[in-house]
């Protein structure tokens, strides 16, 4: 872990540790929250809105929306739900939605951050679907290894922004293209090529069984409700999630829900057991075995570890 970032999320130096209140969403970090349009897209560059909060973007979230952060001079330090890395530039920072996540750049950090609706990008594209689907399964950083890819990289997000600041006729079609197109690229590096370039019917399937479990992971719902819901069989929709993310329909259910459960220990100073209902759970004592069998710790010893990595000890 980088040292830089031993105190984030829950003080900064030479304060008092403080109760962690529940995590602000914004559409934009320090803008209202408002539910986005399936058109949403923005694009700027890292210092238009990092230098005004002395290079430092606090812990936070965004419903619905997934972000690119490109990184290509200067440096930075990430907080992405319960983990933290130190990444050389050049590389990206891929932020699904939902995803609690904090930056502190290097002052004069050069770099684009682009915002959009996943939902608009995958809606009646199977092959979007399943390219975002991979992409985004997960929030993680991608090396961009030499300058050549670094520079193609820059080149897409150049036309992504001519795009958004521009607004000719038919700029609303040339933005999604320029935004898949540079999803193909990161996806090519992060996934590899076979599952960038997979055109599965199943992509927009999957796709919606993600929006699903997004909406409704505390009711605890079963794989076969969850492909009741959205018109298939249970077999079908396990095929369809398989063959797109490389696990099963049941374990995305449950790792969604101990995503939860991580973010809520981290974030929230309330009881174990207060936590355990809001997740859904009638039993707190069923919480703590489904938390120990998922990660080998109580929650409570969790909330330790994080609160003293937090504290840099």
């Amino acid at each position: 872990m980088c040292a830089a970032t031993n105190e984030y999320p829950a003080v900064r130096r030479g304060s008092r540790r403080r109760a962690r209140p529940d995590v602000p969403v914004f559409s934009l970090y320090g803008e209202a929250s408002e539910a986005p349009d399936d058109g949403f897209v923005h694009i700027e560059a890292i210092a238009d809105r990092s230098a005004r909060y002395d290079w430092e973007i606090d812990r936070h979230a965004h419903h619905g929306l997934a972000q690119v952060l490109a990184v290509f001079a200067g440096g930075v330090d990430v907080r992405l739900d319960d983990t933290a890395a130190c990444p050389e530039a050049p590389c990206v920072v891929l932020v699904p939605p939902g995803c609690v996540h904090a930056f502190r750049f290097r002052p004069g950090t050069v770099g684009r951050v682009l915002t959009f609706a996943e939902s608009r990008l995958a809606q009646g594209h199977p092959e979007r679907a399943s390219l975002s689907a991979a992409l985004f399964a997960a929030p993680a950083v991608v090396d961009l290894g030499g300058a050549g890819e670094a520079e193609r990289l820059a080149g897409l997000l150049d036309d992504v922004e001519t795009e958004f600041r521009e607004r000719a006729p038919g700029w609303t079609v040339a933005i999604e293209a320029a935004v898949a197109m540079l999803l193909v690229r990161l996806a090519r590096r992060h996934v590899g090529p076979r599952r960038a370039e997979a055109a599965t019917p199943e992509g927009e399937l999957v796709g919606r069984f993600r929006a699903l479990v997004e909406a409704r992971f505390a009711e605890h719902l079963s794989v076969g409700a969850h492909a009741e819901l959205l018109g298939v069989t249970e077999s079908r929709l396990d095929r369809a999630v398989r063959a797109v993310s490389g696990r099963s329909a049941f374990e995305t259910i449950q790792e969604r829900l101990l995503l939860e459960a991580r973010r809520k220990l981290v974030y929230i100073a309330a009881p174990v057991s207060k936590l355990a209902y809001e997740l859904g759970f009638e039993d707190p004592a069923y919480f703590w075995r489904f938390f120990r069998r998922r990660t080998g710790m109580t929650p409570t010893e969790f909330r330790k570890a994080e609160r003293r990595r937090a504290d840099g000890r």
